[in-house]
């Protein structure tokens, strides 16, 4: 895999995951506790030899570019690398990056200046999913294609929401359509290699050949790869489908972000972070051992350097350096965690400006609830959004799709209900 270049679109502005990206970049929000999304695409790239990678970046980057700094790091003997693509103005171009497609063509010149390649392998920043994707490229060049679109059967219920397609027996595309309305899906069927029949959804990652790449960004009306570059090349250039059949989930909502995290608490994973020859990649961070001391913990996930004292953890993830006081209740809950510890002075300075200390006070009941880094949660405080409210921008926390959300640096005061 060594002529081969792995982009990663590091993502627009994020919207649909705010509050989590009002500080960050979507492929910069931790999940599992101790990772962060960018450490997926890079460590299946790792995985699968394709070594030389770069990471195109815009909105709210420097967290990103510092955690990919402080982690992907290789020595002087070796060609590896990781290399962030921050979007530029430059005389050719004044814009910023204005999609997926056009992100790409304004690094082109980077890509060609590293040397020869043959084919490049584009991934999104915020998907969880483990794939060998030196299969795919070895599909792309087995059968001679101009591009590769890995895809994913998708029930009907949901195809409105992907780009889906429809393949020849060859598994040639020949029909792409980009989140059609729920009337056109019947017609979309395609059969699915291996047997049966179904709908086939994009998943965002394509392998392009050098020369199909530069055909695709010399149009530059075509600022996207699921609304403009695919649909456009499909007609005309060998298009084929890559079939993965191995869980994979678009993290892009704050439902489907807190689901894909609740969803690794269970006994068997979707998503299995324990596979050996498969590791995902993080800053090594040398924290302590988690301490929990007189705790009741079911199901849960307990990161590296947490303190966990006399409370009850169910169905939550307690991310690095989480510190949960005496007689709390966390369930169905995502606690990011924290940059850093507090000193003694530390918390009793925040005392006297009246804000808590670094994490859960005591006394306090979390549920269904995203503890973003750096919260400070008062004594007694209880966050369980009873009354179900759908949507809401409260004093120091947001609800998004019935989901209580305390942003990044958030404080919650003493026996606040929420």
């Amino acid at each position: 895999m060594k002529d081969v270049l792995a982009v990663i679109l590091g993502g627009g502005r994020g919207t649909r995951l705010f509050p989590l990206t009002l500080h960050r970049s979507k492929p910069a929000v931790p999940i599992a506790g101790k990772y962060r999304l960018i450490d997926i695409p890079i460590s299946n790239c790792l995985n699968s030899d394709l070594r030389r990678i770069f990471v195109l970046t815009q909105y709210n980057s420097e967290s990103l570019n510092k955690h990919i700094n402080h982690t992907y790091k290789f020595d002087h003997f070796t060609a590896a690398f990781v290399s962030i693509l921050a979007a530029e103005q430059t005389e050719e171009s004044p814009e910023w990056f204005q999609g997926t497609a056009d992100a790409v063509r304004q690094s082109l010149r980077h890509l060609e200046a590293i040397g020869p390649y043959r084919e490049v392998c584009i991934l999104s920043g915020d998907q969880l999913y483990n794939m060998d994707l030196r299969r795919m490229i070895e599909a792309h060049r087995r059968k001679v294609a101009d591009i590769t679109v890995a895809v994913t059967p998708v029930p009907p219920e949901l195809a409105s929401a992907f780009g889906i397609l429809k393949t020849n027996p060859q598994g040639r595309i020949v029909h792409f359509d980009e989140k059609p309305p729920a009337e056109r899906v019947p017609t979309l069927m395609s059969e699915i290699p291996g047997g049966g029949s179904g709908l086939l959804a994009s998943m965002g990652i394509y392998v392009f050949s050098r020369q199909a790449l530069r055909q695709a960004m010399a149009e530059a009306g075509l600022v996207d790869f699921g609304k403009h570059v695919i649909p456009g090349a499909v007609p005309h250039s060998r298009v084929h489908a890559y079939v993965h059949r191995g869980y994979w989930e678009d993290v892009g909502t704050i439902r489907s972000y807190y689901q894909a995290n609740l969803a690794l608490t269970q006994p068997i994973p979707p998503f299995d972070f324990y596979e050996a020859g498969s590791p995902v990649y993080t800053h090594p961070r040398f924290l302590p051992a988690t301490k929990v001391e007189d705790c009741v913990v079911r199901n849960a996930l307990l990161s590296e350097g947490c303190i966990v004292v006399g409370s009850q953890v169910e169905r939550s993830v307690i991310g690095i350096r989480s510190r949960i006081g005496q007689g709390c209740r966390v369930r169905d809950s995502l606690v990011l965690g924290a940059d850093s510890y507090e000193t003694l002075d530390e918390i009793q300075r925040a005392s006297v400006d009246g804000r808590p200390p670094l994490g859960i006070g005591p006394d306090s009941v979390i549920a269904n609830a995203i503890v973003d880094k750096n919260a400070r949660i008062g004594r007694g405080v209880r966050i369980e959004n009873e009354a179900g409210t759908a949507e809401r921008d409260g004093e120091g926390y947001y609800i998004r799709e019935g989901i209580v959300i305390v942003p990044k640096n958030g404080v919650i005061p003493d026996g606040t209900v929420i």
